[in-house]
């Protein structure tokens, strides 16, 4: 693992970073409701055990082992949407480089170890974001006997 260069001298960006939350965020918990409301059940932030490391998934099935991740679009690097700060030290660019790393260790260990990984982008519309957990869900549960 590379270190990250030394963090950028506190600014305005640097409290606002800071109070981005890593767990139930707006677009997780619009995306549970949804889930609900559509008549699933699930667990939230449930540690999994895999090879090498532990991982918590935002919304994980666990009789299907499907594992769903909502990624925000600045954490976690979007094409779409992903904006790159003006930072000469070039911190937040290893940074989110680091956790587009970590993600596809993340789902590399987690599809050897027999989950099917589900990753959707913040901006994602509700509805699309559903039919893709509710696909693979349901070719999950096809497939166990």
């Amino acid at each position: 693992m590379v270190p990250l260069p030394p963090s950028p001298p506190p600014s305005s960006a640097t409290k606002t970073m800071k109070a981005n939350r890593s767990a139930h965020t707006k677009p997780e918990l619009a995306l549970r409701r949804a889930l609900f409301a559509a008549g699933f059940r699930y667990r939230v932030n449930l540690k999994v055990s895999v090879p090498g490391r532990n991982v918590r998934p935002d919304i994980v099935f666990t009789r299907t082992r499907v594992a769903v991740f909502v990624d925000g679009c600045f954490w976690h690097g979007c094409p779409q949407h992903g904006r790159m700060p003006s930072d000469p030290s070039g911190y937040w660019h290893q940074k989110i480089a680091r956790n587009q790393n970590r993600d596809n260790a993340v789902d590399q260990a987690l599809t050897e170890s027999g989950w099917q990984v589900v990753r959707l982008w913040e901006h994602l519309a509700m509805g699309d974001a559903v039919n893709q957990v509710r696909t693979a869900v349901a070719e999950r549960s096809a497939e166990s006997p």
